[in-house]
This record gives C-alpha cells, structure tokens and sequence, in this order.
C-alpha cells in the first residue's frame, strides 16, 4: 500500500523521545528471532523461556513475500467493501457493506486518533484510563473501522495464516496439544487516523481461581502486513503477565502519564509475527505516524481454561463452553489447516491433535465458505 505522509498539526518532543527510547530497549530485550523447533517439533527451550520471562515474543520472517501479498490483495477487497459510515448497509459503490448481513459484532468505529475505550465501561471495563487523542488533519471522516472481528469469514488469505504450521506448533508448544481458538480479528491503523487502544490486560474470568497462573488466558498473535513500530504498535509491559492483580489507573497516576516508563513496544518488519501473552499489560497509542499498521490477530488458549466455564466475551456470556461449544469452534483450525494445503501444497501442514483423535476431517471449497458466516459467535472469550 502507497504509505502516503500526512501533515501532524502538533510536536509532541516528549512523546518522540518515549518512542525513541522505547525502540532502543525493545531491540536490546533479546525476545526476538525465527521460529526454531526442537525434533519434537516445538518451541526451542530459549524461545519459551524468554516468552514467559517478557511475556511477549517476535518471531521474524513467518511469513513469506507471497503470503503478504494475498493479504494485502484482501485488505483491499476489505477497504473497498466497509460501510460508508457506522450504520449504514452499503459501501461506497452501493453494495451491501462488509458485515452488514452479520449477527455478530464485526466493525468497530472510533473518531479519527480517538480512543473508543479508555475511562469507558466497554469491554468490562477493563481499559481505566484514557489515552491521548491527537489532533486530525482537516477534512478526516468522523468515524472510522478500526477493527475487525470475525475476520476470518472476510479474508481467505487471513484464514491461511491462522493455519500456517509453525504458529500453530507455537500454539501447542505454549498451551498443549489440546489448545482451542479464542477469536480473530484485523487492526487497521491508518497513518493519521488509526485509533489508540488503551492500556488493560485482556481477561475478566479466573483471576480468583485457585490454579490461575502466567498463561491461564492464553495469549494473541499479530501477525504484521507492513511491520509496526513504537508510533503505531502495541506497546508492552515486560512481566506483568505474572502479576494477578495490577492497577493501571494507579500506574498511569505516578507516572503523571498515560506514557508507562516500564512498557516497550513491539517492533516488527513485514511478515513478522509477535505473540503477546493476554495477561500484560498492553495498549497502543493513536497512530500519529506515516505509515499503516496492518494486524491479522488471532488468540489460543489452554482447553483446561475454557472447558466447562462460563463464557466472559463480547456476546456469548453466559455461556458455558462444553466440549461440543470447543469441536465445533475449533472446526476453524481444520478449515484453515485444509485451504493453506491448497495455496502451499508443498508445506508440510500442521496436524491438530484434537481432529486427528477424533477422525474428523475437513474440506476447503467455495461452499464451505459459506459456511463461516457468524462463526465467531462461537469465540471462546474468558
């Protein structure tokens, strides 16, 4: 994509010197490097061992040139298809809009560098304190999609990655064999634009169960179009995946800023992966920057974490997950699994130890497509 500048209407030294430096750490954290596999097939002691000691990893070079290209290809199918403003049914060439026809919640809007979030009671209220809201060029839309959910339904190249072998063989080495899908999603942080996400950890189940420990919520993967940095990554809080209880709002007051001197962003080329454990304390300010950041999201968990407890997302609540809700959740992985085979027919596809004990197989075909329609109503959200 044409990483088209734009004018900043304001110069916040103060901000441009936290991102500095917080770049500078970020390349001295020594979390950072390919994917290395033991002959097991899973993740190098060195690699788990600095992830649980950050709780945030960046592995380089996942995915390929061609890869990115089919996902950039989407993202603009995607672009082109968004509802003309929040509400309405219809693109901009007058066709039903992209998620118009969904049950389940799809867009989210915010103002142009806002932050839809913080001090709110969205999300259970976990995002406590506001993030900066930058001033806007003239003539930017009030509202703009600045995140996706469900957006493997929308994009056959995100749903490739979602089955790329190695990530998933990540997400057995950290959550077992066993482990189950939590949800997906696209970040779309457009240069001047792109909405902040306030400071919070993921999570509003199991912080007072008795086994709740540093990987009970799972953990996100973000895999990057165009690669991210300090001015509109995600920024991290190094260890705070280990502590039960955090108070952020108290955190941002002694700092006398919404700039925690602690946390470091995630720093990414094209075709990087980072995961970040759901327990940190993470955010991510409005993109002030020139140039796009451009995120396939999607989260793993334990199945010890989801089996048989009550539900605590977006649109499920008060679901409880039994073992049919996780099968036919986890029908996904297979999904993705089947169409990579066709696009990378010579790559070695992962096997998911669930369908491979259970005999269930999948197939990739238009009309299986069809079929993810809404499929995130099933997102296993704790």
């Amino acid at each position: 994509m044409n990483q088209t500048a734009f004018v900043r209407h304001y110069k916040d030294t103060a901000m441009e010197a936290y991102m500095r430096q917080g770049e500078e750490r970020a390349h001295a954290l020594g979390n950072r490097g390919p994917i290395k596999l033991d002959s097991g097939g899973r993740l190098t002691r060195d690699i788990l061992d600095a992830y649980w000691q950050c709780g945030f990893y960046i592995f380089e070079g996942v995915v390929g040139a061609s890869e990115l290209r089919d996902i950039e290809a989407d993202l603009f199918d995607i672009l082109d298809r968004l509802p003309t403003h929040k509400g309405s049914l219809f693109d901009a060439k007058g066709r039903p809009a992209l998620g118009a026809d969904c049950a389940a919640p799809t867009m989210f809007w915010s103002k142009p560098l806002g932050d839809p979030f913080g001090a709110t009671e969205a999300a259970n209220g976990r995002h406590p304190v506001k993030m900066p809201e930058p001033m806007v060029a003239q003539n930017t839309p009030e509202e703009i999609v600045y995140l996706i959910l469900g957006s493997l339904q929308f994009s056959d190249a995100a749903l490739r990655v979602y089955g790329h072998p190695d990530l998933l063989r990540v997400a057995a080495s950290i959550n077992g064999d066993d482990f189950t899908p939590f949800n997906e999603a696209m970040f779309i942080k457009e240069p001047g634009l792109g909405a902040s996400v306030a400071w919070h950890r993921d999570g509003v189940t199991h912080w007072d169960a008795p086994d709740w420990d540093q990987g009970t919520h799972g953990y996100n993967t973000m895999a990057q179009l165009y690669g991210c940095s300090a001015a509109n990554g995600v920024w991290v809080v190094p260890g705070s995946h280990k502590l039960n209880k955090v108070d952020i709002a108290g955190m941002v007051k002694v700092a006398g800023t919404p700039r925690l001197p602690d946390a470091i962003p995630m720093i990414c080329k094209p075709g990087d992966v980072a995961i970040c454990n759901r327990q940190a304390i993470h955010g991510s300010f409005a993109n002030t920057s020139d140039k796009w950041r451009v995120t396939v999201n999607f989260g793993f968990h334990r199945r010890k974490s989801v089996l048989n407890v009550q539900g605590g997302g977006l649109h499920n609540a008060p679901s409880i997950y039994d073992a049919e809700r996780i099968r036919k959740r986890s029908e996904m992985i297979g999904y993705a699994i089947e169409a990579r085979k066709q696009r990378f027919p010579d790559e070695p596809p992962f096997e998911y130890a669930p369908h491979k004990q259970s005999g269930e197989t999948f197939e990739w075909t238009p009309q299986t497509k069809t079929k993810l329609k809404d499929y995130n109503l099933l997102d296993l959200s704790i």
